[in-house]
């Protein structure tokens, strides 16, 4: 945990959200500035900063949060949906904790 991380800040309950889902391994919530209809993000306990990070050991935790993703997006009624991962400042990642956006019911931006 980073207890300078706004996400670890969720995980451990001291920042509230709006969660949708939690095992184990990871927890999924709306996101506080959404860019669709439904956006939610799928976030692992594991606090690894970005994708650039991850490697082989990461393998599960990676598998698991992308199959997380059509079983959510189903459970918020949406038929189609985008996915982001957002990687390294200069890809747009402002939380420095590894995520999965997922966008659906209209706009999602860029």
């Amino acid at each position: 945990m980073d207890e300078d991380c706004i996400f670890c800040k969720i995980l451990a309950g001291s920042i509230p959200s709006k969660k949708i889902y939690e095992d184990e391994g990871v927890i999924a919530f709306f996101d506080i500035k959404p860019m669709a209809k439904v956006h939610f993000l799928i976030v692992p306990k594991l606090h690894v900063p970005s994708l650039k990070e991850c490697n082989a050991s990461h393998q599960d935790l990676l598998g698991k949060m992308l199959l997380l993703v059509p079983k959510l997006a189903e459970a918020q009624g949406l038929a189609g949906f985008k996915t982001l991962i957002n990687t390294g400042r200069e890809g747009g990642q402002e939380v420095f904790h590894l995520h999965i956006h997922v966008f659906g019911g209209g706009p999602a931006g860029s």
